[in-house]
């Protein structure tokens, strides 16, 4: 382990890139302990605060987690999330197994709340608008991987099963559908990249400065009018959201006009 500084690489980045290189070859596994900044430091010859650093970067990266008072560790793989929007309504507008056997959802609270900005738009609603909000949280069997909410008006859901504090067995929507008597027919998903609020990383279990994917899934109905607006919240580094789709094959060319005369 060494640096160049006759480069014009940072030293931390220069460290950075070797720690992921040993990460990526598998001399430190998922779940591993790498040495002390100490003792990295001294394999480098630079000063702990180059080292930690080169850490902090790979942590935001995702590639490493640091636990306090324990130590800095290879972040485990299966923390890695493959999953977009359209994955909810599964296949056949059914439960789907696969998310189900990966992630575990948790009904955190369910009342009314003012809007944000965000979904006030979506419903074409003043900001700070009272609606009915369920609250959710997404865990693998390692940690929190997914903060959630799903906003109804309360016109559509007063009176329903929508505003009881209780899990259903079956997929929110089709829970939605039955409750307010309106079919999900379109919906449309924004995703942008942000920093966490307070209470974000404290839930997700990240550092404030760690980057996240937020998700605005609003679902319409017949008439293009929204139903539900809900909002999903992941840790950046260790998201991934991938969708396969077919190519449309290229279209043949017309026929030339017959009457036309070339040349």
């Amino acid at each position: 382990m060494q640096i160049n500084p006759g480069t014009a690489e940072f030293p931390h980045r220069q460290i950075a890139a070797q720690l992921k290189a040993q990460v990526r070859r598998g001399d430190w596994g998922p779940g591993e302990r790498l040495p002390s900044i100490p003792a990295i430091a001294e394999l480098f010859g630079v000063a702990k605060q180059t080292v930690q650093r080169a850490i902090d970067q790979l942590r935001v990266e995702g590639i490493l987690i640091t636990k306090p008072g324990s130590g800095t560790y290879v972040r485990g793989t299966r923390r890695r999330l493959n999953r977009l929007s359209r994955g909810r309504y599964g296949g056949f507008r059914g439960y789907h197994a696969d998310l189900a056997a990966r992630y575990r959802q948790q009904l955190v609270s369910v009342g009314r709340a003012p809007a944000p900005p965000e979904v006030a738009d979506a419903f074409g609603v003043a900001d700070g608008t009272e609606l009915l909000c369920r609250r959710h949280l997404v865990r693998t069997d390692e940690s929190p991987v997914e903060v959630g909410a799903s906003w109804f008006l309360p016109g559509d859901t007063a009176g329903t099963s929508l505003e009881r504090a209780e899990a259903f067995g079956r997929p929110l929507y089709q829970e939605a559908e039955e409750a307010t008597g309106r079919r999900y027919t379109t919906a449309a998903d924004t995703i942008s990249a942000r920093q966490p609020s307070r209470e974000e990383a404290e839930t997700l279990q990240i550092r404030p400065d760690t980057p996240v994917l937020h998700l605005l899934h609003v679902a319409y109905d017949a008439h293009r009018k929204p139903i539900e607006v809900a909002q999903a919240t992941w840790p950046g580094p260790m998201t991934t959201l991938t969708e396969e789709y077919p190519i449309p094959a290229p279209a043949p060319d017309p026929d030339p006009d017959p009457g036309l005369v070339l040349g």
